[in-house]
Formats: C-alpha cells, structure tokens, sequence
C-alpha cells in the first residue's frame, strides 16, 4: 500500500492491485471494539498513551499494538512534544476525524434495536438545536430519507467476494471486565469477525439460502452455519422454510437486521473514501428514486439540519447533559 494525495490534499491509501478491496480494509479496521474505543477517546481529546490507560481497562499490550496499527493505516499520527525524553501524542488524522459517522450510527442502532441495560452507551447532544437526537441517513444527492430497499448495490471493478472479506480470520474480542466502557457487543457480533461482516454483506446484498450464503463467503459449511445461527439468535435474520423444498430455510433480514444499514452504509463511505484500488471502486451504490449515486448524509432527527461532527456532542449521563445545555445557553447569550 502507498499514500497519495485527492482532489482537497487528504491522504489515501493506493491498494495493492488485485488484493483486499475497500471493503475488506475497512471492516479489518472497524471490526475491532479497542480499536474504535481508541479512536472515540481521541475524538474526545486525548492524545497521551497514558491518558487511555487511565480512561478504560485495555492493558499495555493492546494499548501499544493498537496504536501502532491506527499510525500504520493512518488514522493516528504520533506527533513528538517533549525530545528529552521523547513523549509523542497520539493526533486524530483527517481520517481518523472522519470516522465519527460509523460511531454514531453503531451506537444509535444499539440502543434502538438493543437497548441492553448493561451496556453504556452516550447519549447525542446536538449543538445546533440543543437536543438529544438520534442520526437519521438520507440520500446526499437527493436528500431524501433512504432505506435498505431504496438502494441498488452491485459490485465495482475491484469488487469481489475474494477481496472483499478482511484478510484476519478472526478478531480478538476482550474477555468480560476487560472491554471498553462503551461496548457494542451485538454490533460486534455482526462486524467483529471477517465470516460476520462477510454474510452480513452478502445478506444485504440478496443471499436467502445456504449455498448463496457459502458461495459468496467462501467459508466452511460448519462455519456459515454457525454464523446464520448467531445472526438469527440475535434477531438480525430470521430464518423461514423455503417454498420450493419444506425441509430447506431460507433467511431473511428482519427489521432490526435492516435497521443496521447506517453502519454499513456509513462503514462503506469512509472506506472508499480513504482506501482506494488502483483498478477502481469495490461497491457502487445507486439511489433508486433520484437514480443517482448514492452517498450517505446524516441529519438530526428532532431539528433535520446535517450533523457534522463537531456539532456532535457525547454525554453519558443527565448531569453532563444538563451541564452541556448551560454551556451552549451560555455561549449563545
């Protein structure tokens, strides 16, 4: 892989022609919860190795290989502040920056569709209206309220089951006690493995039966099986009897299942936003109503206005909303 420069000076990542897609990059990055805690404690300031030993219970080891990895995909930038001793910063890229829609919409859906008592999940203050809101996806062509059903997807010159699945067979998840505060576990159960995030999309993409679902992971039969179970125990798919053969099942996403499509959606735009193949795009998505492509754009639900990410502001419990409000009442007086 090699960094170059688009159209407003940002940095990409030219791809190995013929390897691991967009998609498959993206997923091996997001698919990973320290990963993304890491990246929403530098969304909220911190920069110090020391400071995120102290925000969570993630050990040294983790911490340092993480790191490394986000400074290596260039999502972190280690920034030196003191030479004797050396002691570097850990600095959000634009990249790393970007990354805060695949957040939002992870912990919207977790708390629309899980609602878990144990998780700790933020509330979303937004700044522009002062409310607790949740994102709401439109079409950025368009702008208009978009669905699952209202999108075309198909492969692009570089989009293949092959190079589409992230290339580690599995991903570490922490033991229990061990895990970021803000955890996502169900989202992690959909995306935390390379087989997950592999029948996910091809369940979005039309797969109903066994074979299509093997076909296009290209897993072991045990495998996809095993994963069809925990996607229909989590209540993502659910599984019917086929109306050509009784004694066969086909698997359908449910509304909870359909309800994650932000998240891919929004995964889907940061990665072909910043990982680029040189013989062309992994997914083209098409907005059936406006007929054109189609880019996510998230929008406040209570006041409709776009959400940018410094309008966004997390609160994790009533009085850091309401210390929250006085601050932007202040600020407006």
């Amino acid at each position: 892989m090699q960094l170059a420069k688009d159209s407003a000076s940002n940095r990409v990542t030219i791809l190995d022609a013929g390897g691991p897609n967009a998609i498959a990059v993206s997923n091996g990055i997001v698919g990973d919860e320290w990963t993304l805690w890491i990246v929403e404690m530098g969304l909220h300031g911190v920069t110090q190795y020391n400071e995120w030993l102290r925000a969570g219970p993630i050990s040294s080891s983790v911490l340092t290989a993480r790191l490394a990895r986000l400074v290596e995909a260039d999502i972190m930038e280690r920034v030196e502040y003191n030479s004797r001793p050396p002691r570097h910063d850990y600095v959000l890229t634009a990249r790393g920056r970007s990354m805060w829609p695949i957040l939002l919409t992870m912990w919207d859906w977790e708390q629309t569709w899980v609602n878990d008592p144990n998780e700790h999940l933020p509330r979303m203050l937004h700044t522009t209206c002062g409310e607790i809101f949740s994102p709401e996806m439109r079409c950025d062509a368009c702008d208009e309220h978009v669905e699952p059903r209202d999108i075309r997807s198909k492969f692009g010159p570089s989009g293949t089951w092959e190079r589409s699945v992230p290339s580690a067979a599995t991903r570490r998840r922490s033991a229990k006690g061990s895990r970021p505060v803000e955890l996502v576990e169900q989202t992690m159960a959909l995306i935390g493995n390379r087989w997950s995030a592999a029948l996910l999309g091809a369940a979005f993409m039309g797969a109903t039966r066994f074979g299509e679902f093997q076909q296009r992971m290209g897993a072991p039969p045990t495998i996809v099986a095993d994963r069809l179970k925990s996607f229909c125990d989590i209540g993502v798919l659910v599984q019917t009897p086929n109306p050509r053969r009784a004694d066969w099942a086909v698997y359908h996403l449910t509304d909870k299942g359909r309800g994650f499509f932000p998240v891919v959606a929004s995964v889907l735009e940061w990665g072909q936003r910043w990982f680029r193949s040189p013989d062309g795009q992994a997914m083209r998505l098409e907005h059936q109503r406006c007929r054109r492509t189609f880019h996510p754009r998230l929008v406040c639900n209570v006041c409709h206005t776009r959400l940018r990410g410094h309008t966004v502001r997390v609160v994790r419990d009533a009085e850091a909303e309401d210390q929250a409000r006085a601050a932007l009442g202040a600020a407006r007086r």
